[in-house]
């Protein structure tokens, strides 16, 4: 009778084991797209600005899947203990979020963790920084790249500029370079 309950007991813990791992979702892992951005956009030539004039500048993406944003990357050619980056909706131009990052070190990556942003699938949005420092990244014969630009679960849609010191949407395209190692961590969440 011992022997039973003790198998018994031994196979409800089993059961209870592999049906919880039956319900476990995957985990995936948290990427950066800048560096393949750069790479599929051919902008093999990096030039530095410092203090070259204040412009609101980024990049506009879309999420190939569901996921959140966990951090914001960015390096810069000089320090800024107060950059201001924000991450918009390209549609209606609203603000989701805006963030301070301490640039203490000029060319160095910072990471700067926020709170989860959720990212929808196939929505557009936008990431920004506004400074009077930054690399220019280009082809070096400074053509054009072709948009969209996919690296790994972001779609890169076109880079966006504007003069000013102030939180502005960015009205200007411009296809033949990127003005700034500004990035975020993506996690895919479904």
């Amino acid at each position: 009778m011992k022997t039973i309950k003790i198998l018994s007991g031994a196979l409800l813990a089993i059961l209870a084991i592999s049906c919880s791992s039956d319900d476990s979702k995957p985990s995936y892992p948290v990427e950066n797209p800048l560096e393949s951005y750069h790479t599929q956009a051919g902008f093999t030539t990096t030039s530095n600005f410092i203090n070259s004039g204040s412009y609101e500048f980024g990049l506009a993406f879309s999420p190939n899947v569901k996921g959140v944003m966990k951090a914001i990357t960015v390096k810069m050619p000089d320090a800024n203990p107060a950059l201001k980056v924000t991450i918009w909706d390209y549609t209606t131009k609203e603000v989701l979020k805006t963030e301070t990052v301490n640039v203490a070190t000029a060319n160095t990556l910072v990471t700067h963790p926020i709170t989860d942003l959720a990212l929808e699938k196939d929505k557009k949005y936008m990431i920004t920084m506004n400074s009077n420092d930054w690399y220019k990244r280009s082809k070096a014969d400074n053509t054009n790249a072709t948009y969209p630009i996919t690296a790994g679960n972001i779609k890169f849609l076109e880079y966006r500029w504007v003069n000013g010191a102030t939180q502005v949407y960015p009205t200007n395209v411009s296809l033949n370079y990127n003005g700034g190692d500004l990035s975020f961590d993506f996690k895919r969440t479904e």
